[in-house]
């Protein structure tokens, strides 16, 4: 196989053959689609970049220009061809990588960036999402069983902490409250209780005591609720102190200093 040329050149592309690389692009939004259609103007609509492999041009940016311009040409797009900005030869991780790279402002959705990320595996998220999936978890904005897709909060907890403190919060919000607790406030509030008292906290204990907090993750947010306006405390916060009330407040096992006085 000839080496990826390194230097895109600029060609004339028939869009029928053109595709996409799932993991490496955003989810499409039809909405954003739109938009870009009504307002089309050909002078404002840039070189597109492809990556030639397998005898199809794989969009690696402008996605969404590209379903535009469909629109705007109607019947018979499939044979229009236009010019892109042209490599050859990249892998997968290669094309996630240039996404990336080409991708720094803020129509890249965090989730999509998250994603793009482990394809151009780079090391933290490719960590991270080892870690979800070694928990018998996903990373996905579908409604699955298992799913997680506030991958900031993963990242924040995982880069504050470490790999093992992830790996606890996530096990301990798994079997305590199933998926209704992988909402972003618990993945934090649970990832900062994890830290503070790593190494005394018993995992089993933590989790059967915080599978009976009245009203589920429902009651353990209003309780952080609660010390949230009585304390001003940041929210991920006050549901680390309300995790340990629930704790403490249960009967078995050994008790751990209230968050207040650690």
């Amino acid at each position: 196989m000839n080496a990826p040329k390194r230097t895109g050149k600029i060609e004339s592309i028939a869009i029928g053959n053109m595709t996409v690389t799932p993991y490496v692009q955003r989810k499409l939004k039809p909405a954003w689609v739109r938009q870009l259609y009504q307002n089309f103007d050909l002078d404002d609509f840039g070189l597109p970049v492809v990556n030639k492999r397998d005898d199809k041009h794989y969009i690696v940016d402008g996605q969404h220009r590209i379903e535009a311009i469909k629109l705007w040409i109607g019947e018979g797009w499939g044979k229009q061809k236009i010019e892109c900005r042209v490599f050859e030869g990249l892998t997968e991780q290669q094309e996630a990588d240039m996404f990336d790279r080409l991708n720094t402002n803020l129509m890249v959705s965090t989730f999509d960036r998250f994603k793009t990320r482990v394809t151009a595996r780079r090391s933290t998220e490719l960590h991270i999402y080892a870690i979800v999936q070694n928990e018998g978890l996903c990373i996905s904005q579908d409604k699955i069983p298992g799913a997680i897709r506030a991958v900031s909060t993963l990242r924040r907890v995982y880069t504050r902490s470490s790999a093992e403190v992830l790996q606890r919060t996530l096990r301990i919000i798994r079997d305590a409250f199933g998926d209704s607790g992988f909402e972003a406030l618990v993945i934090d509030g649970i990832g900062h209780m994890c830290q503070r008292y790593n190494g005394i906290l018993e995992e089993s204990v933590a989790t059967t005591k915080l599978n009976k907090t009245h009203g589920g993750v429902k009651g353990l947010l209003g309780r952080a609720e609660n010390l949230h306006r009585q304390t001003g405390n940041a929210k991920a916060v006050c549901v680390a102190a309300a995790a340990v009330d629930v704790i403490n407040s249960r009967r078995g096992g050994k008790k751990i200093p209230s968050w207040w006085k650690s």
